[in-house]
């Protein structure tokens, strides 16, 4: 357990030191944020800041686990590693976006094509090595079932299982992407997310179907291939973001960017298919998709209708045009988000304790 605390050590001392750094080196550069003339007009004193912040919390993220693993003396393991690709992955095409805004001074960066192919590069990658590198009890990082807090129903196939983990590797980034639109909504979101996910890693560790013979129900195990290393993972993500978000929380210093809101929506899927709780990532990141939802229902509402449901899309400026201030907009969410982490981690140990 050692390891999970040197991780989020690790990873939040990186940020809160390296942050600043990487302000001062894109500000001498001028690579600040493009912002919309069409939201809201508070917004307008934002133009300038610094962005592609999320190359602090990634890089810091990836050292934290790499020294975590060397001082402790401890080995990698594949599905670690593979969350760290799918991370780093989605970060480069975020990364590449954001550049090309910045160059060419514009809010679009990457045609949608190229962006999308890069995703599905990504994407379509990760998917594929999940399923190989079983271990001696011949779990792969990934499985070709669906999940909730655990696997259930029928294999669907590694041709659906990549579709299926390319859909929420997409969702997931593009959610977090549409959510990061106020200071530190979309980091303070994801720490809950990754403070959950190492919880759910520590307990999958401990009640590991490999530890079956010390357990003392060994029906309510879990089949997941390397718990232990996805909590490290996830505790130096929130680490990372948790010290990213001093310098990016209201006035922020510095954006995240399409570099890191693609890089976490990565990180997350990643996490959620690895420790076989991919429907449950629906209810822990539940302001992802609430924001995520209000873009689909302002868009097919117009188009259907003409009309619009809210002032503005995604659902955070909706309430900043109704007056309430950015800060208001972000603790509140965040008390949405917090709900949700609770509710989705009390269902996660129900589901244990009910196969009890």
């Amino acid at each position: 357990m050692k390891q999970i605390l040197f991780s989020g050590v690790i990873g939040l001392f990186l940020t809160l030191v390296g942050t600043p750094l990487l302000i001062k080196l894109l500000a001498k550069k001028g690579y600040g944020q493009y912002i919309r003339d069409d939201g809201p007009r508070e917004h307008a004193s934002k133009r300038g800041t610094p962005t592609m912040g999320g190359i602090a919390f990634i890089l810091a993220t990836i050292i934290a686990y790499f020294a975590t693993k060397l001082i402790t003396g401890e080995s990698t393991t594949y599905s670690g590693l593979l969350v760290l690709f799918l991370m780093a992955g989605m970060g480069l095409v975020g990364f590449l976006d954001d550049y090309i805004k910045i160059i060419k001074r514009r809010s679009l960066g990457l045609r949608a094509k190229a962006k999308m192919s890069g995703q599905l590069i990504v994407g379509i990658t990760f998917a594929v090595l999940a399923l190989q590198f079983a271990d001696s009890r011949g779990n792969t990082p990934a499985s070709t079932k669906l999940s909730f807090v655990t696997d259930f129903g029928w294999t669907i196939g590694p041709v659906l299982f990549v579709i299926w983990a390319l859909f929420m590797i997409l969702a997931m980034s593009n959610g977090v992407n549409l959510t990061d639109g106020l200071d530190g909504l979309a980091t303070g979101a994801s720490v809950m997310v990754f403070g959950a996910y190492t919880f759910i890693g520590v307990w999958q560790y401990q009640e590991s179907c490999a530890n079956a013979t010390t357990l003392t129900n060994p029906a309510a195990c879990f089949e997941v291939r390397d718990p232990l290393d996805l909590a490290i993972v996830a505790s130096a993500l929130m680490g990372a973001c948790f010290g990213f978000l001093w310098w990016n929380t209201s006035p922020a210093k510095i954006f995240m960017g399409d570099t890191g809101s693609l890089a976490l929506g990565g990180a997350l899927a990643g996490l959620a298919i690895t420790s076989r709780t991919e429907l449950l990532l629906a209810l822990l990141g539940g302001l992802f998709v609430l924001i995520t939802m209000s873009v689909v229902i302002q868009v097919g509402s117009f188009r259907l209708t003409g009309k619009r449901v809210f002032r503005m899309a995604p659902l955070q400026h909706h309430f900043e045009l109704k007056g309430w201030s950015e800060v208001l907009v972000v603790v509140r969410f965040w008390i949405i988000q917090g709900m949700c982490v609770i509710v989705g981690l009390g269902l996660f140990y129900a589901g244990w304790a009910a196969d009890k």
